[in-house]
Order: C-alpha cells, then sequence, then structure tokens
C-alpha cells in the first residue's frame, strides 16, 4: 500500500494543484470581469425614450414590450425601431381601469406617486393633462400614448386626471371586506373511521 501512495502521491498532488487553480482562474473571471450592458437608464438618453417604451414596467427592467423585443432583436441600436399605433387596452372604456393600466405604474393606484410625481391635490388643467398624456416629458421620462388610445379613451382618462388633481374623484378601497366562510358537510377523515368500525 505505502508503494501504490508513494508511486501516485505525485500525479494525484498535480492533479489536485491544476483542477485548484482552473477553479481560481475562473472565479477570478467570474467576479472581475464584467459586460457592458445596454439597457440602462443612460440607454433612454441615448434613444431620447423614456424606460416604459422598451419595458413593461415604466420605471425599466423586467418584461419588454413589442417595441423593446423588436430593438432587442436588431441588436440594440441607437435609434428605436418605430411601431405603427397600437391600441393600450382596445375595449377598456372604464376610466379608472384605463388610469390603471396607463399611468399607476407610475403615479400610482390613488395618484399618490410611486416613481412619479403625485397627481393628487395638483390642480393640474385638463389642457395640461391632455398634452402631457398625448406627447408626454421626455425630460421627467414620461411616456407620451398618442396613437394608443381611443378618443374616447383619451377624453375619460383625461377626464378622470383633472378630477384626481383636484381631489375630487372617488377611488376604489384598497380592501374589500369579505363574509366569513360557511364550511359546511363533514371532515373527510371523519368517514373513514366511521367505515372501519
Amino acid at each position: 500500500m505505502k508503494h501504490f501512495i508513494a508511486k501516485h502521491s505525485l500525479p494525484i498532488r498535480l492533479t489536485v494543484f491544476l483542477t485548484s487553480l482552473i477553479f481560481v482562474v475562473l472565479l477570478i473571471v467570474l467576479l472581475v470581469e464584467t459586460h457592458p450592458v445596454n439597457a440602462l437608464p443612460e440607454y433612454a438618453t441615448l434613444t431620447g425614450e423614456s424606460c416604459g417604451v422598451c419595458h413593461v414596467n415604466p420605471g425599466g427592467g423586467g418584461p419588454r414590450t413589442l417595441r423593446g423585443l423588436l430593438w432587442a432583436a436588431r441588436g440594440k441600436p441607437v435609434q428605436l425601431p418605430a411601431l405603427p399605433p397600437v391600441l393600450l387596452a382596445p375595449d377598456v372604456k372604464d376610466s379608472y381601469e384605463l388610469y390603471r393600466i396607463a399611468c399607476a405604474g407610475c403615479h400610482g393606484t390613488k395618484g399618490e406617486g410611486s416613481s412619479a410625481m403625485s397627481l393628487t391635490g395638483t390642480g393640474i388643467h385638463t389642457t395640461a393633462v391632455r398634452s402631457y398624456l398625448l406627447k408626454g416629458i421626455q425630460p421627467l421620462g414620461m411616456p407620451g400614448f398618442k396613437g394608443q388610445l381611443t378618443d374616447a379613451q383619451v377624453d375619460g382618462l383625461v377626464n378622470f386626471v383633472t378630477i384626481l388633481g383636484d381631489s375630487t374623484v372617488p377611488l376604489p378601497p384598497d380592501s374589500y371586506p369579505l363574509a366569513p366562510a360557511q364550511l359546511q358537510g363533514k371532515p373527510g377523515h371523519a368517514e373513514t373511521e366511521s367505515e372501519g368500525n
């Protein structure tokens, strides 16, 4: 046994040493070498568009919109691909539901503001709301929704945001109370116990 260990000791040590060395080198490469990522807030500056144009989340990150997918498929060019106007919510008529789809991600579900300014109590005028909604506010990262909403949807959303700015819109509650559960019948194990007797 001593002869076997003495004879194979050097190759085993060399194999362990080389394996350890490769592992350390790979670990250093993974920790030190970084790959540039193009879809950063700086990219919004390069393209002149807000993050919400390419991402479902208006603040950026997460799943991409159709335009964001086309941009990635084309090799992430500096200029974003143009899309024909696509309706954001074709069959939605309720103003609050439209607000939740188009605005709540940034302005909060009750207009309290999250990644964008609060809309409640601002006293914003209807003309300004319509302009911001259709054209956006590029320096603040707000996308424009021209061509993505029908005229009736724009009118409803403008009206909703205006009265939200006047703090006169009744908003739904945060939660709805549920009636206590009404359970009937016997537990399943009671039947098997009675069958065994």
